[in-house]
């Protein structure tokens, strides 16, 4: 999955927490998030805080799928909320390959 189709689904599935993503959809839509973020930061702190607003449901979605590709429940996401050790946890979920789940196809057997 490109930038481009990555940014398209995630934002497609605004709020749909069922289902799968894979690797290249999270960290795409990520890229994107820090850019856009960054960009309208510069430009002016109120836009880069509505544009935070505004994916945020989209944001919370796709990494819910990504768990839901490695066989976690979205809820795992919370781990991330812990100082330091949450967040080393949550990287280390999301990076891995995709594996055989619960949740539906997963993104590896989509490719």
């Amino acid at each position: 999955m490109n930038f481009g189709d990555s940014i398209q689904t995630c934002l497609r599935k605004y709020v749909d927490f069922n289902g799968t993503a894979s690797r290249s959809e999270y960290w795409w839509f990520v890229l994107f998030l820090v850019l856009g973020s960054a960009i309208l930061g510069v430009i002016s702190n109120k836009l880069s805080l509505v544009f935070s607003l505004l994916t945020l449901l989209p944001s919370l979605a796709v990494a819910a799928r990504r768990l839901h590709d490695i066989d976690r429940s979205g809820w795992w996401q919370l781990v991330g909320l812990i100082p330091l050790i949450g967040w080393i946890v949550m990287i280390y979920w999301l990076v891995q390959p995709s594996q055989p789940n619960r949740y539906g196809v997963g993104a590896a057997t989509t490719v």
